[in-house]
C-alpha cells in the first residue's frame, strides 16, 4: 500500500485524484439504496470488507506503529470507532426513509457539529463566520426537512422527516468520530489508526446486527457484490484517496471539494434511481451547502472529512 501511494505521489496530480475520490464517495448512497439487505447488515459488511482490504497492508508495513500505540490512545481510537459505527448505522437507515439528495446533504453537515463540539469540548475559538455558517445551514435543514410536508408535495420517500432526522444523527456521530480521532492522527500513522478504528466499528456493528436478529448469511450473490463495492468504491477509492490528497493539498480545498458529494449523489440518484429532487430539497440543500462552505472556510477551519480519521462516513 505504501509503495502504491508513493507511486501516486510521483505520477498522479492531487486535484485529479481528489476528483476521482469525490466521484467514488458519491456512489455510496446509490450502492446502499440498491441493496435489499437490512441497513445494519449493509453497514457491517461495508466496514468489515474495508478493514479486511486494508489490514494486511497495515500489519505488514506498520507493525512497529501498532506496538507504539499507547493504551490511552487505543481507548480514544476505540471511542472513535464506536462513533463511526453509529454514524454508519444511522445514515444507512436514513436512506430507507428519505431521498438520496436529502440524506447525503444532511449527513455531509458534520463540519457544523465538529465546529460546535470543538468549541464546547476542546475550547477552540469559533469565528463569526462559523456562527453565520451554522445558522445558515440550520435554516437550510429546516427548509429541506419540512418544506415538502408543508407544501403537500409528494416525495419519493416513505417517511422523509424521520429519514432526515436519522441523517442529522449520522452527521452528529460523524463529528464525534472526527473529534475523537483528531489528535491521534498527529501521533499514529494512517493505516494503523484506520485498522484499529474500523475493527472496533465492525465489532460494534456486528453486535447491533445480532441484537436486531438480522441474518449474517444467506444473501444472494448480488448483495455480496454490493457489499464489496461499498468497501472498494467509497471506502478505498473514495476516502483513502481523499486522505492521501490531504497530504498534498490544503485542508480547506479538500473540505470544500467534499461538498461535491451531495451534488454527485443527487445526480446519480436522478439517473440511476429516478429520484427527482423536489423544490424544497433543492433550495434547502443549496442553503445547507452554503452554510457548510462558510463554516469550512472560516478563519479556524476544522477537518470536514465524514470519515475524518480515515483522514472521512461517511460515507
Amino acid at each position: 500500500m505504501s509503495s502504491r501511494l508513493s507511486r501516486l505521489d510521483r505520477h498522479v496530480p492531487p486535484l485529479a485524484a481528489l476528483a476521482v475520490a469525490i466521484l467514488a464517495v458519491s456512489t455510496s448512497a446509490i450502492l446502499v439504496t440498491w441493496s435489499d439487505a437490512p441497513s445494519l447488515v449493509k453497514a457491517f459488511y461495508r466496514v468489515l470488507f474495508t478493514t479486511l482490504l486494508l489490514a494486511p497492508f497495515a500489519v505488514t508495513r506498520h507493525a512497529g506503529d501498532f506496538r507504539q500505540i499507547r493504551r490511552r490512545d487505543l481507548l480514544v481510537a476505540a471511542a472513535s470507532g464506536v462513533a463511526l459505527a453509529f454514524h454508519f448505522a444511522s445514515w444507512f437507515e436514513s436512506l430507507e426513509w428519505t431521498t438520496v439528495a436529502a440524506s447525503v446533504t444532511l449527513v455531509q453537515a458534520q463540519p457544523l457539529f465538529v465546529a460546535v463540539g470543538a468549541w464546547a469540548l476542546l475550547d477552540e475559538r469559533v469565528t463569526g463566520r462559523t456562527v453565520v455558517g451554522i445558522l445558515v445551514a440550520v435554516v437550510g435543514m429546516v427548509v429541506m426537512s419540512v418544506g415538502d410536508l408543508l407544501s403537500g408535495v409528494a416525495v419519493a420517500a416513505p417517511r422523509p422527516l424521520y429519514g432526515n432526522a436519522l441523517a442529522v444523527v449520522g452527521a452528529v456521530t460523524a463529528a464525534g468520530y472526527v473529534l475523537a480521532g483528531r489528535s491521534l492522527r498527529q501521533r499514529i500513522a494512517l493505516l494503523p489508526y484506520v485498522t484499529v478504528v474500523y475493527s472496533v466499528c465492525a465489532v460494534v456493528l456486528l453486535g447491533l446486527t445480532l441484537a436486531e436478529g438480522h441474518a449474517l448469511v444467506g444473501y444472494p450473490p448480488r448483495e455480496w457484490i454490493l457489499f464489496l463495492a461499498m468497501a472498494v468504491g467509497p471506502g478505498l477509492f473514495g476516502h483513502t484517496v481523499i486522505n492521501w490528497a490531504l497530504a498534498h493539498l490544503e485542508s480547506s480545498v479538500v473540505s470544500v471539494s467534499l461538498l461535491g458529494e451531495p451534488v454527485g449523489s443527487t445526480l446519480l440518484a436522478l439517473v440511476l434511481l429516478g429520484q427527482v429532487p423536489t423544490g424544497p430539497t433543492l433550495v434547502g440543500g443549496a442553503v445547507v451547502l452554503g452554510g457548510i462552505y462558510l463554516t469550512s472556510k472560516s478563519d479556524n477551519p476544522t477537518d470536514s472529512s465524514p470519515e475524518g480519521a480515515e483522514s472521512t462516513p461517511a460515507e
